[in-house]
């Protein structure tokens, strides 16, 4: 085999320094890029009338808009603070609640069998069809809007945990019995970490679902919100702050995906 076939860690190296974007970055960057021209194209020469499908610069302007004037008595910094706290909460109660019980079921059979059906029961229902359910039951303050949001977190989050810790090597457990570990050391140090990955890939499908989540949770009576914003844009026919508010949550929803990806690698490496 030649040696100019071969290619050393520095070289490799210093071929990265040389071409900083991989493949994947430069198609992914290509595929923004061709997006953003077709829409400029698009309405700039007349394919589609700017009504349905506002041009960038007006994006920009309603953007500058909401900045400085807000929407509807309610600042824009406002609207996004309060949809993110609501998400936030949902999934803090999520976490709470739905890990320690997957972890339960993925040990316990028959605590699996017995709650199961259940979950497989409405994790199917859209939220926008209990939803009159949540207004009855609990009114149209926040904690109907943070519980919506939390019984579409919820169920994705839990079957994640339970089959990651179906997952784990029983001959792992054993080992560590045998060593004199308690179970709730067992948790901790084997069950816990070995199901990690499942759970951040959980957390992952979970929030994208609690995102979308967010309109339909709005919806309630109420005056401040992401969702509220576009909703009420809508029914104006204001197109320009409506497709400004679909992409604040998709920022925001991305940031956050970014962020648990980074937290997988960092903690779920090895997987």
């Amino acid at each position: 085999m030649s040696s100019d076939t071969l290619t050393t860690p520095a070289q490799a190296l210093r071929e990265k320094r040389r071409f900083p974007l991989d493949r994947r970055r430069v198609a992914a960057l290509g595929t923004l890029a061709a997006v953003l021209v077709l829409w400029w194209s698009a309405t700039h020469f007349g394919w589609v009338d700017t009504l349905f499908l506002p041009s960038p610069e007006q994006l920009v302007v309603a953007l500058q808009g909401l900045l400085a004037d807000g929407y509807l008595d309610a600042s824009l910094w406002q609207h996004l603070g309060t949809s993110l706290l609501r998400v936030l909460a949902a999934l803090f109660a999520a976490v709470l609640t739905a890990v320690p019980l997957g972890i339960a079921m993925g040990l316990n059979p028959t605590l699996n069998a017995a709650l199961d059906p259940l979950v497989e029961f409405y994790r199917p229902i859209p939220p926008l069809a209990y939803l009159p359910l949540m207004v009855i039951w609990f009114g149209i303050g926040e904690l109907s809007k943070v519980l919506l949001i939390y019984l579409a977190l919820f169920a994705p989050l839990l079957i994640a945990t339970v089959g990651g810790v179906r997952r784990v090597d029983r001959a792992r457990i054993q080992a560590v019995r045998c060593l004199g570990a308690s179970r709730g050391q067992v948790v901790r140090h084997v069950i816990l970490p070995s199901a990690l990955p499942d759970i951040l890939t959980g957390l992952r499908i979970a929030l994208g679902v609690g995102w979308s989540t967010l309109v339909a949770a709005e919806l309630i009576a109420a005056n401040r919100g992401l969702g509220f914003m576009v909703q009420s844009a809508a029914q104006f026919m204001a197109t320009d702050v409506v497709v400004v508010g679909i992409l604040l949550i998709a920022s925001i929803a991305l940031s956050i995906e970014l962020g648990l990806r980074a937290l997988q690698r960092r903690y779920a490496g090895w997987k």
